[in-house]
């Protein structure tokens, strides 16, 4: 036998066994092959964030309730300009008389009109279906099966919540400037405390009203993202958030209760109502915000606690 052709059989247990080293970087080669953004950075929690936010708002669903929220407005300001259309100096209500005399005050009376009923209504529903849609429709266990983490997961999905409580908002307000502005004059606005400012001004309350609104609704979230953690039905999870709504504020109407609803996560929904006046008034708003954390750090780690430790079987 020559010596090339002993050569191949003599190298070939060299080419089977590469050396360890070899080995070891081509492991680690592997997961960099084709993959995007790691989810355990930041930039692998934007994608998941973003991939939230977009499956929130492209639901047919979540479309119709934003849509029944900017509706709420037009109906206020056309059933305000229809029944003071004889009236003359502005009789009415208060609120009404404020409406007539600036459109500007259209937002204000929207957003107390919305935020008892409606706005929770909806963030409620989009809250609640946040685990238990996923679950119901059996895309949850593919979810995690990426290596994105269940609680980056979790963080992504209440964020994702949060954003639609901002939409939500500016939703009404929005609907509530365009109506205001075509239905009734626009110009400087009378604070509740009796002073004026111009419409600039009243414009950047305008948002700074909206901003507290949106964040006062942030403990819902989190009670409604725990509720979804336990059941693996979103009606069951969507009914159960919106009814939890409904009777804290049932128990908050009730003098008799005194001693515990300064503990109900409604209990200062209206506090914005301190941001309209001269010079603002900022202690109920900070002690509404201050219980929408506590409610965030409670329902929140519960939340975390059941979603981490429960078996995905959907």
């Amino acid at each position: 036998m020559s010596r090339a052709e002993a050569l191949p059989t003599e190298q070939a247990p060299q080419a089977a066994e590469p050396p360890e080293q070899a080995v070891r970087a081509a492991e680690q080669a592997l997961p960099t092959v084709g993959a995007g953004p790691r989810p355990r950075t930041a930039a692998g929690f934007t994608a998941l964030f973003l991939g939230e936010l977009a499956l929130t708002f492209r639901r047919t669903r979540t479309i119709a309730l934003l849509g029944i929220l900017a509706v709420l407005p037009v109906l206020i300001g056309v059933v305000v300009k229809i029944q003071t259309g004889d009236a003359s100096n502005g009789e009415g209500p208060a609120f009404i008389a404020q409406v007539t005399q600036n459109g500007l005050f259209l937002v204000f009376t929207a957003l107390a009109m919305a935020l008892p009923v409606f706005l929770p209504m909806t963030v409620g529903v989009v809250a609640g279906d946040s685990i238990a849609g996923e679950a119901a429709t059996g895309t949850l266990r593919y979810l995690l099966v990426a290596p994105a983490g269940r609680t980056r997961l979790l963080a992504a999905k209440f964020t994702a919540g949060l954003a639609f409580c901002l939409a939500a908002t500016m939703a009404v307000v929005l609907a509530a400037v365009a109506t205001g502005a075509a239905l009734f004059p626009l110009g400087e606005v009378t604070l509740l405390s009796g002073d004026t400012i111009d419409l600039g001004a009243a414009l950047l309350r305008a948002v700074l009203v909206a901003g507290v609104v949106a964040l006062s609704l942030s403990g819902l979230v989190a009670i409604g993202l725990f509720i979804s953690t336990l059941t693996g039905s979103g009606i069951a999870a969507m009914a159960t958030t919106v009814g939890l709504v409904i009777t804290v504020q049932i128990l908050d109407a009730f003098p008799q209760l005194h001693a515990i609803q300064p503990f109900l996560f409604t209990h200062q929904w209206m506090s914005f109502g301190d941001l309209l006046r001269q010079p603002m008034h900022w202690d109920n708003v900070l002690q509404n915000l201050g219980l929408q954390a506590l409610y965030i750090a409670v329902f929140g780690s519960a939340a975390w606690a059941r979603f981490t430790s429960q078996d995905i079987t959907a």
